[in-house]
Formats: structure tokens, C-alpha cells, sequence
């Protein structure tokens, strides 16, 4: 995989994490923070939040799996069947 394409990639990921653990803390020890305060909004906005901080996870376990060598290259030690 091309340098800058996963430098981007793994940015992304990182970014998004942070961006789901600050809506975390918004969310649990800043509730004044919401908009609506609704509790369907809150579980829904507490839902999105896990989404993307599960989805960032995956992706920078999924990099680092399988892209992070000096390579470049797809890690030797994973097979493609």
C-alpha cells in the first residue's frame, strides 16, 4: 500500500476515535452540552458515538494488520485464501 494512502487512512481512524471518546465525555459529564435532551436523542447519540469509535478501532486494527510493514506490502504472516 502507497505511504501516503495509509498515513491518510490511519489519520482518519485516529480522528474519528477521538472525535467518538470526546462525544463520550460530552455526552456522560457535559449533558448540557445536547441539544436536545430527550432520552431517545441521548441513547441514539450514545449509539453513534459506539458506532464510530467501534468502526475506528476495526479500521486501525485492520491497518495495522495488514499494511503496517516497511514493506509496504500486505504482512507475510496473513493469508489470503
Amino acid at each position: 500500500m502507497n505511504q501516503e494512502v495509509y498515513l491518510f487512512l490511519k489519520a482518519e481512524a485516529e480522528a474519528d476515535k477521538a472525535k467518538a471518546l470526546a462525544s463520550f465525555k460530552l455526552l456522560t459529564q457535559h449533558p448540557s452540552g445536547i441539544g436536545d435532551h430527550s432520552t431517545k436523542d441521548y441513547w441514539e447519540n450514545c449509539n453513534e458515538a459506539l458506532k464510530l469509535l467501534s468502526s475506528a478501532e476495526e479500521r486501525l486494527e485492520i491497518l495495522d494488520k495488514y499494511f503496517n510493514n516497511t514493506k509496504g506490502l500486505i504482512n507475510d504472516s496473513t493469508s489470503i485464501a
